[in-house]
């Protein structure tokens, strides 16, 4: 167990490895699961609760068994510790959306907590494999990030509008500002990856060096989500069809 809690491990994390790919589909089985239970996520509210504090433990527990773990194994840094990043802060909106319910934060968790964090899945920084804490705690934290997400959405679609698109990216825009210019010079943290690139290969890495990362990044984050938008509108909420004359 010492080494399951340990602050390192002998056992590296391999990228697309066998327990890479069981994580992968569990994540992609959840969300389908969701989608394809959307009718009675709305009509039972038995089904919605059960959901919906499910999820809410999912979320709370893998966030403070993170903080727990690394404070007792000594490793706890303001610069890589706070939930910060994007997946972190969409896991708090998340957390507070299944709290209240409120269009508010469901727009944000839908734009920024979907598919960020199943991007992160991905590609994920990550050093141990599934012999460590860790790992199960990452995969389980940010799969149950996008599932809250689309859980919220499915739940009231209605909150999706092509305005709260341009809300949510000119919030993710000042907070991005924020980060960039206050909390990580100040504490020489790399949140939101600012700074410098992640160490592990991803989308980032093809956006460039200097103000063109910058431009890219912000590009980039418009355009999915215009196309998670899109998406949303074409498979999701649909049109009811005409009766025909």
């Amino acid at each position: 167990m010492e080494n399951w809690f340990g602050a390192t491990s002998t056992s590296a994390f391999q990228p697309f490895s066998v327990s890479h790919l069981v994580m992968l589909a569990i994540a992609a089985s959840g969300l389908v699961f969701l989608m394809a239970r959307k009718k009675q996520l709305r009509e039972s509210s038995s089904f919605f609760l059960q959901l919906r504090w499910t999820l809410f433990i999912l979320l709370f527990v893998s966030e403070i068994s993170y903080q727990t773990w690394a404070i007792s194994s000594g490793v706890w840094r303001f610069s890589g510790h706070i939930p910060l990043h994007l997946c972190g802060i969409a896991s708090v909106t998340a957390l507070i959306g299944l709290v209240t319910l409120r269009p508010f934060w469901i727009q944000v968790s839908f734009f920024i907590g979907v598919f960020p964090a199943l991007l992160t899945l991905i590609t994920p920084e990550l050093p141990y494999d599934y012999q460590h804490f860790r790992f199960w705690k990452f995969f389980i934290h940010h799969m149950s990030i996008p599932w809250a997400c689309l859980f919220l959405a499915l739940w009231k679609p209605s909150a999706i509008t092509f305005r709260s698109v341009f809300l949510v990216y000119s919030l993710l825009v000042l907070y991005a500002l924020l980060i960039g210019l206050m909390i990580n010079p100040l504490t020489g943290s790399n949140y939101l990856y600012l700074s410098q690139l992640p160490q592990a290969t991803t989308p980032l890495s093809f956006f460039g060096n200097g103000i063109w990362y910058y431009l890219n990044l912000g590009m980039a984050a418009l355009l999915l989500f215009l196309g998670q938008y899109w998406l949303w509108k074409k498979f999701f909420i649909r049109p009811p069809k005409k009766a025909v004359q």
